[in-house]
């Protein structure tokens, strides 16, 4: 891309935050970044799971996520969920060309945007890119963007976390449709290209990092999830779908061609 016009599309790039009401001090810091690297950061207000009733859950059904996760709900993961959903429909909505979502526990920095921006651009400006992954197990190579970012897919998963990514439109008004019903947590429904229909890809390494806010999750930690956990032999409908969806996972990354 050219260098006059990355600036420009630099410029117009703005990225979404996800916060909840009662985590101004997340709100802050990252508007202190955003000031010091002069980046346009719009807020989108989190829904908070636990305020949600579980019969007033949209586009959720109890039994569907049980079958596929082998666990209930938990009502920080459907907060995620709708929040998520919340920041791409207000991207659309603005009618730019891209965007960047994030998470309020990733810290800003300079060359965030042209980054991504690169990435983008690496995979033929449409889709979406990962940029902050917790884990990459058989990474294959697909290529390199301009600012030497390696952009490729995963053998093995969930890689976790939707913290940050880029978007760009059309991606976007597909996942407004194909992310519905609620049947995976979002960062792994995120990540499943094969199903959603929208080219994924992951960036090799993070291109911001987590804030000290991390270590205090506002979903859920291990023991919320052994809570809601069923015994092994109630699982077997998702050690079934797990097994299937990992031969996807291994061909959409093997048959990707650049």
């Amino acid at each position: 891309m050219d260098p006059l016009l990355a600036e420009s599309a630099a410029q117009q790039v703005r990225i979404y935050v996800i916060n909840l009401d009662r985590s101004r001090d997340r709100w802050e810091r990252l508007r202190g970044q955003a000031a010091e690297y002069d980046l346009g950061i719009t807020r989108i207000p989190g829904i908070d799971g636990k305020a949600v009733a579980d019969q007033d859950r949209v586009d959720f059904h109890p039994k569907s996520f049980i079958h596929h996760n082998g666990r209930k709900l938990l009502p920080g993961e459907y907060g995620c969920y709708r929040s998520h959903l919340l920041a791409l429909e207000q991207f659309v909505a603005t009618g730019d060309s891209m965007a960047i979502i994030m998470e309020d526990d990733i810290e800003l920095n300079e060359t965030l945007i042209p980054r991504a921006i690169a990435a983008m651009d690496s995979i033929g400006g449409t889709g979406l890119v990962k940029l902050v992954n917790h884990r990459l197990v058989g990474f294959k190579q697909v290529c390199e963007t301009a600012k030497h970012d390696i952009i490729g897919r995963c053998m093995h998963g969930p890689q976790g976390s939707a913290a940050c990514y880029i978007v760009d439109r059309k991606a976007a008004m597909k996942l407004l449709v194909t992310l519905k019903p609620l049947l995976l947590p979002y960062d792994v429904a995120l990540e499943r290209g094969w199903s959603t229909g929208v080219q994924t890809f992951a960036t090799q390494d993070n291109l911001a990092e987590f804030s000290p806010h991390r270590a205090d999750t506002t979903i859920g930690n291990r023991s919320h999830y052994r809570a809601v956990k069923r015994h092994f032999l109630l699982r077997m409908t998702t050690h079934w779908f797990r097994t299937c969806d990992q031969l996807r996972r291994w061909r959409y990354a093997v048959g990707v061609k650049r």
